[in-house]
């Protein structure tokens, strides 16, 4: 299945969405614009992932962008305008919860820098790869502001030490030392990205969609769980009911009769 939204008029929407072979694309379509979170870009990022959770036939979401640039952060000349619409940020926040939340694995499939609030999208996935070429940076404080929002999604990827460096100084690494410090997953040559991802989405659609979606909710969790004994009693709970899942059955059984479960056919 491939769908696309709707441009209005002639221009191209802001973003892409294809949905091909159990993977959903989303891809951010301003490049004059280096992918800066507009209004615009914002509430259509918000459609397309919107639309490609509730695509039953999408196992996996992908965001990526067009140009030399992931995403270069707020737009600076919409938000100096007087035009520029005070509900920004709190849609931006239902991006990073509805990533998060998402039951679908959701990959960051990087074509280049990712800066400010563009390096909260990405960390905002559950995977990040990047090229070698991609630079990184909470660029936030050069101007006046803090990384605020992002800061809830890119700080549990870091150690204090680093994300005190990096917020603190804005200045910006090189992906060797965002792969270093945890803020991505892969740092590959850029002829090597497409296939980087093909490979670790081809790993994601092995696992079994309802236990894929257990999983990622008890990575967000379990962390916040005050005591170690009512994590393990929540996480028995989770276990027993997984396995007596119909899905568990077709997994236990392909993995005794040596073959494909059914969602990896």
């Amino acid at each position: 299945m491939s769908s696309e939204l709707a441009p209005i008029g002639s221009i191209e929407p802001a973003t892409l969405l294809e949905v091909v072979g159990g993977v959903a694309t989303i891809t951010l379509n301003r490049p004059a614009n280096r992918n800066a979170l507009s209004q615009e870009m914002v509430v259509s990022i918000l459609a397309s992932l919107r639309a490609a959770v509730a695509d039953s036939s999408a196992r996996v979401i992908v965001f990526t962008g067009t140009g030399t640039v992931f995403c270069a952060g707020a737009d600076l000349k919409e938000r100096l305008s007087a035009n520029a619409n005070s509900d920004g940020p709190p849609l931006f926040v239902h991006i990073f919860e509805e990533i998060q939340a998402s039951p679908k694995p959701v990959v960051a499939k990087l074509n280049g820098s990712a800066l400010a609030g563009g390096l909260g999208l990405a960390c905002s996935c559950d995977i990040v790869i990047a090229p070698d070429t991609a630079m990184f940076g909470f660029t936030e404080v050069r101007i006046g502001v803090a990384p605020a929002i992002i800061s809830v999604v890119c700080l549990p990827r870091l150690r204090h030490t680093d994300a005190a460096e990096l917020f603190l100084t804005g200045e910006r690494i090189d992906a060797a030392e965002a792969l270093r410090v945890g803020l991505i997953n892969r740092c590959v040559p850029t002829d090597q990205v497409e296939a980087m991802t093909n490979e670790l989405v081809g790993r994601l659609l092995l696992g079994g969609p309802a236990a894929i979606a257990a999983t990622k909710k008890l990575l967000r969790e379990v962390r916040s769980i005050p005591t170690q004994t009512e994590a393990f009693a929540a996480m028995a709970m989770l276990s027993g009911q997984l396995f007596a899942s119909t899905e568990a059955a077709e997994g236990m059984a392909a993995f005794t009769q040596k073959r494909k479960p059914s969602w990896a056919e």
